[in-house]
């Protein structure tokens, strides 16, 4: 079915990131309200049978159902399509609906994932539990080495899937190297950017077929709502992606999707500040304990390769401590920062992803995955750096780092 967001592509397309931000997607009632209305309905009504039958045949344009189509949430979907550089978007109830929903709606029993080592835990669920259930096979290879994805891939290999800054250990991944070896091979990458997102780095424009986020983080930025979103070609989304969001439901609530709306007029704003604290606060971290993970950072092995393909290096990254004894004291030492396993918030929130984030996958894969038991993992938000560093300094005090 054709949607209307009430928008000219030829016009936006034009726009710098900052305005689509703000106004892409826009579509106004007959009121002519400012801000984006919120349309809390399930159902639609027709004037005339044959106007229902003809929707439903995809012959007129218009709503059906809130499952397929609801205004405040096309309006979402239509921005996030235009930072994102893609031709169509699709959004989701979580992130993890959105990665879940990427992966199953263009695979099949016989096909084969590669994957990367560094991903949160519930997407190593994916492809280690979940994917294996329905005939799926998977190969987990060290995402930051290209060479290692060509030599994984295999004639019924389907896709690469992989996060870049990746969770929470903050690899990188090439993506012109390994995207250029999926097309070389026709199979399909889907890159999770929630670390990122558009402001960031736009992984369509370094050769990736899809991307998938929680945009539950940055995109919201401030802990408020679930949510996700899948983008790619409007043949993908619509052909492949739309019939089982269709089918199965995992559909994203029009109140979550004003939120996220509203979230995004701030994305630039926020996500480059807070990587601004984010790279002070590791500078001042990387003098106090053994190893800081943050790929704004000179030190970190992928530098050079991370800022040729992201404009800053985001608000998250991990730090090491002797193990998680010392890294719960820590956090249990910190009076401004929260304990939280969140990310992407506007508030500066820590966790120990071993015995968090990572709890549900075995301690072997963990140690895979580079997920030891004194790592720590820092979203450093909008407070004034200063407190930031006085907190941590005081913490690290009262553990003897």
């Amino acid at each position: 079915m054709k949607r209307n967001t009430g928008q000219d592509r030829t016009i936006t397309s034009g726009w710098r990131p900052a305005t689509r931000a703000i106004r892409g997607g826009t579509a106004r009632s007959e009121w002519g309200e400012t801000s984006e209305a919120l349309f809390l309905t399930s159902g639609y009504s027709y004037d005339r049978a044959g106007d229902a039958a003809a929707r439903f045949a995809g012959e007129q344009v218009g709503m059906t159902y809130s499952r397929l189509q609801n205004p405040t949430t096309e309006m979402l979907e239509e921005r996030i399509a235009l930072l994102e550089g893609s031709e169509a978007c699709r959004t989701t109830a979580t992130g993890m609906a959105a990665m879940t929903a990427a992966l199953l709606c263009q695979l099949q029993a016989g096909d084969h994932v590669v994957a990367g080592r560094a991903a949160f835990g519930s997407c190593r669920w994916l492809t280690d539990t979940l994917l294996p259930k329905f005939g799926i096979g998977s190969t987990i290879v060290d995402g930051r080495d290209p060479q290692q994805w060509a030599d994984a891939a295999q004639a019924n290999t389907k896709l690469f899937f992989f996060e870049t800054p990746a969770n929470p250990t903050m690899d990188i991944v090439d993506l012109k190297a390994v995207c250029g070896i999926a097309r070389d091979r026709g199979i399909r990458t889907v890159v999770d950017n929630a670390f990122a997102t558009p402001a960031l780095q736009r992984p369509l424009e370094w050769g990736a077929d899809i991307t998938a986020y929680s945009a539950t983080k940055m995109m919201d930025g401030q802990g408020r709502v679930l949510a996700g979103a899948v983008c790619g070609t409007a043949e993908f989304i619509n052909g492949e992606l739309l019939p089982f969001i269709r089918n199965t439901g995992p559909t994203l609530a029009p109140f979550n999707a004003w939120v996220v709306l509203k979230g995004l007029e701030t994305l630039d704003l926020r996500i480059r500040r807070q990587s601004e604290n984010a790279l002070k606060v590791a500078a001042f971290l990387e003098r106090r304990v053994p190893r800081v993970n943050y790929p704004g950072l000179a030190s970190h092995p992928q530098h050079a390769l991370a800022m040729s393909q992201m404009d800053m290096a985001g608000p998250i990254f991990s730090l090491e401590v002797a193990g998680r004894e010392q890294a719960h004291a820590l956090l249990d030492a910190l009076e401004l920062i929260d304990i939280s396993n969140n990310i992407g918030d506007s508030r500066s929130l820590m966790t120990h992803p071993a015995s968090t984030t990572h709890a549900g996958v075995s301690a072997e894969t963990r140690e895979q995955m580079g997920v030891g038991e004194g790592l720590l993992r820092l979203n450093v938000g909008l407070e004034d750096v200063d407190d930031l560093v006085d907190d941590l300094g005081r913490a690290l005090d009262r553990v003897g780092l």
